[in-house]
């Protein structure tokens, strides 16, 4: 009679492991479309025999777990190459949108702005009595000087956008770190009763992930299931079941970041006071690509235009102020005196006194003296004159030089993206052949399972025979 109900008892269990089995196989099936959704399977293992006599009898098959069917060593590679993807694409908007200032199928270009401001001086040195080319010369330098603020204007609009990005995706790291701390407070709960908190797992990974695509971080596993992420080199946002904030503001310009952009700040703690600036940490993620762009690229193309306009400004202004206008006086200075160059971009301007009569315009080397030209003549030539990189360029070779350049710097960024693209499509890929949902196989599992609980309902019925049999002896 024992042995019939261990029968009885073995084929419940197994009734009970394929209804497990099955449950999970549609579990599978239901979030085969899930974000970040890891394959799970329930791993089964001998129950402990019995000593019956000489033999020590089977009691069946137990549950022994449901496990993730996760590779950690390939999920941290999908971060990390996530991470310098992040990079690639939050580098190519801001580049793309930097191209078009530049762009001369959309603007004329600063290069046909200065060669126009220097044939207007060689069109007046031809005919140096003339209001109509005076007109002219003051005309053009109007449109040069615009076309500086134009593009110091331009640059400063997307170093303004770049820091709303940045602040918008302060909020997205601070959403990831507080849901990663629920998640390592849900995740102990679970794991300290000795049982898998698998979907949770799931859960945390992906915003790992997400917060890998947004910013550089390193996070490591405790032994009670919990992790901790750092942001950067310094910033811990995650500890346990704990979070902290990153916020971002406007700070003064230093060296490497102009007045007013913003800055990354971390505070340990609530009550903490004391804010510590991290910006410099992030190097990777969307939120790195996108303050290199700003600090480094758009910073470089400032000072570069501010070299420009500096140099053009000072090697007209020394030659104009020595020569003679149409009253017969000197002294008088092409564009406003510059303070510097930091800056020179933008404050670039015509000399109020000429705007307001171009007869001041000077073209005469030697007064009271009709139809001299020589100094219209020396400003003409500055066009082909080195002025720039201490006399080693014209002021056209710097220009297009810097464009060119730019353009290699975004042609590159766009093959490091397409590259990286390539990389994390590949290792998902992989992700995917290990812990992915195959509806096939799953299917296969269900029929499986489904005939494994149909067998174990006949082993029952079986046992359950034996039993009437047994029963029925003894009313004989």
């Amino acid at each position: 009679m024992a042995r019939i109900s261990s029968l009885m008892h073995m084929g419940k269990q197994s009734m009970s492991n394929s209804q497990t089995a099955l449950q999970t196989t549609s579990h599978n099936v239901a979030n085969a479309n899930t974000e970040g959704y890891t394959r799970q399977r329930v791993e089964f293992a001998a129950a402990e025999p019995v000593q019956s006599g000489r033999h020590r009898l089977g009691q069946g098959a137990k549950q022994a777990e449901i496990k993730r069917i996760s590779s950690e060593f390939l999920n941290k590679q999908i971060r990390n190459e996530t991470g310098k993807l992040g990079w690639a694409n939050g580098k190519q908007d801001s580049l793309v949108r930097v191209e078009q200032i530049y762009n001369e199928s959309i603007n004329k270009g600063l290069n046909n702005f200065l060669s126009r401001f220097f044939n207007a001086f060689r069109e007046f040195s031809n005919n140096p009595e003339s209001q109509a080319t005076r007109a002219l010369v003051k005309e053009s330098g109007k449109v040069l000087v615009g076309d500086f603020h134009r593009i110091d204007k331009q640059l400063n609009d997307i170093q303004a956008d770049i820091d709303v990005q940045i602040k918008a995706h302060m909020a997205e790291i601070n959403g990831y770190a507080s849901g990663i701390a629920k998640l390592n407070e849900k995740i102990h709960q679970i794991e300290v009763q000795g049982m898998h908190a698998n979907d949770e797992r799931d859960q945390r990974d992906l915003m790992l992930k997400k917060l890998s695509d947004l910013v550089n971080i390193r996070y490591a596993e405790g032994d009670n299931g919990n992790i901790a992420v750092t942001v950067g080199n310094t910033a811990v946002i995650v500890s346990g079941n704990e979070f902290n904030e990153l916020h971002a503001s406007a700070t003064s310009g230093r060296p490497g970041k102009r007045e007013g952009n913003f800055d990354i700040f971390f505070k340990h703690g609530p009550y903490s006071g004391v804010e510590h600036v991290i910006t410099n940490e992030i190097k990777s993620g969307k939120i790195g690509g996108l303050l290199e762009v700003r600090d480094v690229v758009i910073n470089d193309l400032h000072d570069r235009m501010d070299h420009i306009a500096y140099n053009v400004a000072e090697s007209v202004n020394t030659i104009h102020e020595v020569g003679f206008d149409r009253y017969n006086k000197t002294g008088t200075l092409f564009f406003n005196q510059l303070g510097g160059q930091f800056g020179a971009a933008s404050d670039i301007g015509i000399n109020q006194e000429i705007a307001n009569d171009p007869g001041k315009i000077a073209a005469a080397l030697q007064g009271a003296s009709p139809g001299d030209n020589r100094v219209a003549n020396a400003i003409a030539a500055l066009e082909t004159k080195k002025l720039l990189q201490d006399g080693t360029s014209t002021v056209n070779d710097y220009f297009n030089g810097m464009v060119g350049e730019f353009a290699v710097l975004t042609s590159k960024n766009d093959t490091i993206r397409e590259h990286q693209k390539n990389i994390v499509s590949q290792l998902n890929n992989v992700r995917e052949s290990i812990s992915g949902v195959s509806l096939d196989e799953e299917v296969t599992d269900m029929i499986k399972y489904q005939k494994a609980f149909d067998a174990s309902a006949r082993l029952i019925k079986t046992a359950d025979e034996m039993f009437d049999t047994v029963i029925n002896l003894k009313r004989l």
